[in-house]
């Protein structure tokens, strides 16, 4: 081992698989060097790897792509599979964008080159840091597991070239990323810097990596960090207020909504309702809500149709609509005599509203 054991944090264990030897030294004693003092572990080959994680608590696993026998990518697609909340990163020597769409797509956190100079290995350090202190249980899920500030910082520092397709309830925004710069955003009918304001507002939802398109028109001409720095601030400056009108009036943007009967909004997992409207017995609707979400949520994973969005249907007495917005599951009561198209929109409308 490259570096003294005594004192690290085990509950921040790093596992480190690649096939060179010098390679695998060289970063046992750099990362053995983070700040928060985790203890590295390493092999040279897949098989071994999975045995570990097996065996020993793991909080952030990085992976070579290009191995003998068991590749990376065979690797990665077991580990995702057995352990969903590890932390994955793809370190490798590798420059092919097909490649790197593949690893994201079995949702790992980073992809990563290997550096090549000083600062890319200050920057990588300071990434594997971050990802050891972070909650697995926030953020955006898809290819990665963090904010989307993170994820965009990352794909600029990276110099990446992408599409980024993040969906948010039954949106879906895009933006375009050029050799590390910003090129465009666009979601519904904004474009440039208004869209992208609009996504990087969002705080959960779906994400995925697209093959770069080079003759993007361009519409943000102000640099990656000059954009995130102002969006971080506006996140900053709006959580308070947002946090303020959820525990004073959190239907107080639904009272001129016409044919809305009732609403009930709980916290995901937890049966008692957080506020509700037009219902004697709120908990039992809560109840029907969570359950009702968690059936449809199984029916899209067995039939590998993505993340459930919203729920709309028709009853004999009224017609509901249910959704997921941020950390909340809420359903909707409109009334009988609304088309079911406008249940559709109006529940889609709101659900967009009140997540963002």
């Amino acid at each position: 081992m490259a570096a003294d054991q005594k004192g690290k944090n085990t509950n921040g264990r790093i596992l480190l698989l690649d096939d060179e030897q010098e390679f695998l030294e060289l970063y046992e004693d750099l990362l053995a060097h983070l700040p928060s003092r985790p203890e590295v572990r390493t092999t040279n080959t897949g098989s071994r790897a999975l045995a570990i994680l097996d065996s020993e608590p793991v909080r952030l696993f990085l992976c070579d792509l290009k191995m003998p026998k068991m590749d990376g990518l065979q690797v990665l697609s077991i580990v995702r599979r057995k352990f969903p909340k590890l932390r994955t990163v793809v370190l490798t020597a590798l420059h092919d964008e097909q490649f790197r769409s593949r690893a994201y797509a079995l949702g790992v956190d980073m992809y990563w080159q290997k550096p090549a100079s000083q600062q890319e290995t200050k920057m990588f350090l300071e990434c594997m840091e971050s990802l050891l202190g972070r909650d697995p249980d926030t953020g955006f899920r898809g290819m990665q597991s963090k904010s989307l500030v993170d994820i965009i910082q990352l794909e600029c520092l990276s110099q990446s070239s992408s599409v980024l397709k993040i969906t948010h309830n039954a949106t879906v925004g895009k933006i375009w990323i050029e050799h590390g710069e910003l090129v465009d955003a666009e979601v519904e009918d904004l474009r440039g810097e208004t869209a992208f304001h609009r996504i990087l507002a969002w705080k959960t939802g779906g994400f995925e990596s697209l093959p770069p398109e080079p003759q993007r028109e361009r519409t943000i001409e102000r640099s990656c960090n000059a954009l995130l720095l102002e969006v971080a601030q506006a996140i900053d400056e709006s959580a308070a207020s947002h946090t303020r009108l959820l525990h004073q009036s959190p239907f107080s943007r639904l009272e001129k909504e016409e044919g809305l009967e009732f609403a009930v909004l709980t916290r995901i997992e937890d049966p008692d309702p957080i506020a509700s409207r037009g219902l004697e017995e709120p908990r039992r609707m809560a109840e029907w809500t969570r359950e009702a979400l968690n059936q449809f949520r199984t029916l899209g994973d067995r039939l590998n149709i993505g993340e459930v969005q919203f729920v709309d249907a028709q009853g004999t007495q009224r017609n509901i609509g249910l959704g997921q917005c941020a950390e909340s599951e809420l359903c909707l009561g409109w009334k009988l005599d609304l088309p079911a198209i406008e249940v559709r929109e109006r529940t889609k409308r709101i659900l967009t509203k009140w997540g963002s």
